[in-house]
């Protein structure tokens, strides 16, 4: 009887010999078990070729392996909405590749699409910036440029020092700080695209330098000129390394030109971003 059922399970052709199997006849808990060692990109990808895959694809388990090991402290922690643990899985990582506000608005964290490793961005106006409630040395200027409604213009000042501060439990790996800088003031007009350079100067007589440094006593320090006048420029500070998933690490960083025998200016400040290192190259090189 057990022959008759499966024989009698198995498709055939009109001549009465078995079909060879095909990509559909997958069960989908296999499909599952193929799709979880694919990155996410692979996964939507696979997902259009058949119902098996299509309905693999969602598995819980599949996308929490490509979610972050501190995705739970960035959901209650950091966003503070607990209903998105509610989700399926495969909606939360799309749902935390997005954008996401923190800090009234002043930063923002998000996750690569490819790799689900964490990015960070923090704004001008959560950086301490010198001077900046002076009107003769800096404004905020509105922008379509930006991740934020505005940037920090600088129009001349003697003593020029941005510094920044974050504290955060990021998962294992390398990372890497930029600022987001621009020479010369951009708008828009007739449509198109200008930028204002009036205000450009100083800048070729000595280089800014970026320093970082991090509560695991790690500390980088370079210098550059800044150029490339009418676009933004991602200027690279240096990098970290986290190695305790389960700690916060404290990072300060700083651009500056404190040279005092000229004045410096024409220049946009927008934030300060923070990408795992293997994320930052990919961005540099298409950049």
């Amino acid at each position: 009887m057990g022959a008759n059922i499966s024989g009698a399970m198995v498709d055939r052709d009109e001549g009465g010999s078995p079909l060879k199997p095909r990509l559909g006849d997958i069960p989908e808990s296999c499909a599952a078990l193929v799709l979880a060692l694919l990155d996410p990109p692979e996964i939507c990808k696979l997902a259009r070729v058949n119902r098996s895959f299509h309905g693999a694809s969602s598995a819980d388990f599949i996308w929490e392996s490509k979610l972050p090991s501190n995705y739970i402290f960035i959901v209650e922690k950091v966003l503070r909405d607990t209903t998105l643990l509610n989700l399926q899985k495969k909606q939360l990582y799309a749902g935390l590749c997005r954008p996401n506000p923190f800090d009234a608005g002043r930063k923002e964290i998000w996750l690569d699409k490819n790799t689900g490793g964490v990015c960070l961005s923090i704004s001008s106006k959560a950086l301490t910036i010198t001077g900046i409630d002076d009107r003769r040395y800096w404004t905020h200027i509105s922008t379509e440029e930006s991740r934020y409604p505005t940037v920090a213009y600088l129009q001349q000042i003697w003593w020029f020092q941005v510094d920044g501060e974050v504290e955060f439990g990021f998962p294992v790996g390398t990372y890497s700080l930029f600022f987001r800088l621009q020479l010369g003031k951009s708008s828009k007009r007739l449509g198109r695209r200008v930028c204002n350079s009036k205000h450009i100067h100083g800048w070729e007589i000595k280089p800014v330098r970026f320093q970082l440094t991090t509560s695991e006593g790690q500390s980088v320090e370079s210098r550059c000129h800044l150029d490339n006048p009418g676009n933004w420029v991602l200027y690279r500070v240096g990098d970290f390394v986290v190695q305790n998933p389960n700690a916060f690490t404290n990072i300060k960083f700083s651009l500056t030109q404190i040279d005092c025998t000229h004045t410096k200016g024409g220049l946009c400040v927008d934030a300060a971003l923070i990408y795992p290192t293997t994320v930052a190259k990919e961005i540099r090189s298409c950049s």
